[in-house]
């Protein structure tokens, strides 16, 4: 076995960025930027007023007020706008380009008007209420930077900059091939002894929010021949190939020898971690050039579900080089004890709540690799060194939050 660290650290050195393609914006989000964006204008490209009330200047307003002035013209958003007669002011409205010759807004709560006049007690100063040109971004500053992922906000940013479309990363096209005898589809009749195929919704679901474009194969019989000729066609068209069961010794697991009948060369078999010590991953290089990656995930549904998580999300948001393709950890505080054998690195889902201002982790009692319930109930995996044999009340340890994968 290797540990997690140095398993996912060669994993990730092996991706390389599966190219670009420019899509509208409309379809931008989550997609991951191929291109700096920078503001081809300053932003704002104008002075603009963040209030309603009137556009002074205020050298007009020298000495101790109240000052009265008479109100000459409008400035309203996307009108044409007028200059400042001195000695007046000029109605404005939010957002509205501030009039040549004034430095203020007065807000209209802080001016009386009557008729066309308005008194205001007190002389702004320069600036109050007035939006800068440039005060978001310097004119050809970068805005949005290459590597970066595109939250709905940073779309709306692409759009404030004036690009209808933008380069992203190519979606990486995932394969998953799940493999057994005892599969059955989701109700589906079948013999006693099958179960209903959950791994491949897991897997499918993550990688697609991971931004993948995802296959899923039929499922593989326990037959090596047949297992071969399943990893063969699945390697053809995909960036990465995701095999699911079958990684181990027993007699019945076909995928590893299937792999290598398939041209995949395994770069590690078996990392250090609780569950999903048998996984599996390599590469199987390409005629034209590049390579396919392989992950072979052990077949119980929670070992599947985590070692996906932990290597899967990574390796695709390394290829769509996303420039922080490692989800962040966060420090939580442990509700409950934990006695167990040091060794291996554990991940144990858990439930996050909010405690005496604190993030606090309820470790879920069921932590069988093969329980489904698992990673339906839990919102994080609470993160344990190897080194450590147990966890106390009131612990801090490292958690993974799973919305943030």
């Amino acid at each position: 076995m290797i540990p997690f660290e140095e398993a996912l650290a060669r994993l990730l050195a092996t991706a390389v960025p599966v190219g670009a393609e420019r899509v509208p914006l409309d379809d931008a989000a989550g997609r991951v930027l191929a291109e700096d964006i920078a503001a081809a204008d300053a932003m704002p490209a104008f002075d603009y007023s963040s209030m309603d009330g009137y556009a002074v200047a205020t050298a007009d307003l020298a000495g101790s007020g109240p000052f009265t002035l008479p109100v000459r013209g409008e400035s309203a958003a996307g009108r044409p706008l007028p200059a400042l007669d001195r000695g007046a002011a000029c109605r404005i409205f939010t957002g509205a380009r501030l009039p040549p010759g004034s430095d203020a807004v007065v807000p209209q709560e802080d001016a009386a008007r009557s008729g066309d006049e308005i008194t205001v007690r007190e002389a702004p100063r320069a600036g109050a209420w007035v939006r800068r040109r440039g005060a978001d971004l310097a004119q050809g500053a970068v805005a949005l930077r290459r590597g970066a992922r595109l939250t709905p906000g940073k779309v709306a940013l692409a759009a404030a900059l004036d690009r209808p479309t933008v380069l992203v990363a190519r979606r990486p096209v995932v394969t998953v091939l799940c493999s057994g005898d005892e599969l059955r589809a989701p109700g589906s009749p079948g013999a006693a002894g099958t179960v209903a195929e959950s791994n491949s919704y897991f897997v499918a679901a993550t990688a697609r929010a991971a931004g993948a474009a995802v296959r899923v194969a039929p499922f593989v019989p326990d037959d090596a021949a047949r297992a071969a000729e399943a990893v063969s066609t699945a390697l053809r068209g995909s960036d990465l190939v995701v095999t699911v069961g079958g990684v181990s010794v027993g007699d019945h697991d076909v995928i590893r020898p299937a792999l290598e009948a398939a041209g995949v060369t395994l770069d590690f078999w078996r990392v250090a971690i609780k569950p999903g010590k048998p996984l599996a991953v390599g590469r199987a290089e390409l005629s034209r050039g590049g390579a396919v990656h392989v992950l072979g995930l052990p077949g119980n549904p929670a070992s599947a579900s985590l070692t996906f998580v932990l290597f899967g999300v990574p390796l695709l948001r390394a290829l769509q080089d996303d420039h922080a393709p490692l989800p962040p950890r966060v420090v939580v505080r442990a509700a409950g004890a934990l006695r167990r054998q040091a060794g291996r690195a554990e991940f144990l889902r858990a439930r996050l709540e909010i405690a005496g201002g604190e993030l606090v982790a309820r470790i879920s009692a069921n932590q069988a690799s093969g329980a489904v319930t698992s990673f339906a109930e839990a919102d994080a995996l609470v993160v344990v060194p190897a080194d450590q044999d147990r966890i106390d009340e009131g612990d801090r340890l490292q958690a993974i939050r799973l919305a943030e994968i």
